[in-house]
């Protein structure tokens, strides 16, 4: 029988997070150690889990991706590795929000009830949704009430609810301190969610909630003849 092997990756945060899971738990989890630099840390990460594991890429059976939301650049470099991966390996590539990786890691550290999921999205703003803890399968498990949104800390009505993630540890003054658990998406969070209910899988496309920063000049100036 086939070993089901993950291998997960977000780079929704300025954090890299790589992780390879095999259906049930975590077999091996690295994150990068320097912010930002999603491109020259995410190949040595993956070869540094699967050796920790004593896998081979050619052993992988998926791939799972963190689809955001976060910044244009971030998020292409793990999108692009993870179809690329997928392709050259025959693989399905699946889709979870990173935001969800934020509010599981929440949950298994102790959160109960409803609760707000908060990442950094620079501009002194942040992405954020809203969630219900309940359980699947026994498992309790953060469900979203709301799509994802960017906004402005000092906009969200938390209505008395606490904070999981960056954002509330960045803006103390309006979010309180933050929960317990990850600051930032765990790659091993998004397979964990990956494998335990379809209805966290989404495609694997970003989630931009912005336009890039950076784009092209497309006015051109009208040619005299």
């Amino acid at each position: 029988m086939t070993e089901e092997l993950t291998l997960a990756l977000d780079t929704a945060s300025a954090t890299v997070s790589v992780a390879l899971h095999d259906g049930e738990r975590v077999l091996a989890e690295r994150a990068g150690e320097q912010g930002g630099k999603h491109a020259e840390q995410l190949t040595p990460l993956i070869e540094a889990v699967l050796a920790e594991s004593g896998r081979t890429r050619a052993q992988l059976t998926g791939v799972v991706a963190g689809v955001g939301p976060g910044p244009f650049t971030g998020l292409r470099v793990g999108l692009v590795t993870a179809n690329v991966l997928a392709y050259a390996l025959e693989l399905e590539v699946k889709g979870v929000c990173s935001l969800d990786a934020v509010a599981l890691d929440a949950v298994r550290a102790g959160a109960i009830g409803s609760f707000i999921a908060a990442m950094d999205a620079r501009r002194r703003e942040v992405y954020w949704a809203r969630y219900d803890v309940t359980e699947i399968d026994g498992v309790s498990v953060p469900v979203r009430t709301q799509l994802p949104e960017v906004s402005a800390a000092a906009d969200i009505e938390l209505q008395g609810l606490r904070v999981a993630g960056r954002g509330a540890l960045l803006y103390p003054d309006v979010l309180n301190q933050p929960l317990e658990g990850s600051l930032d998406p765990s790659a091993g969070a998004l397979a964990s969610l990956a494998a335990l209910d379809k209805r966290f899988v989404l495609e694997p496309e970003p989630l931009y909630l912005r336009r890039p920063d950076a784009q092209a000049n497309i006015s051109r100036k009208r040619v005299l003849k």
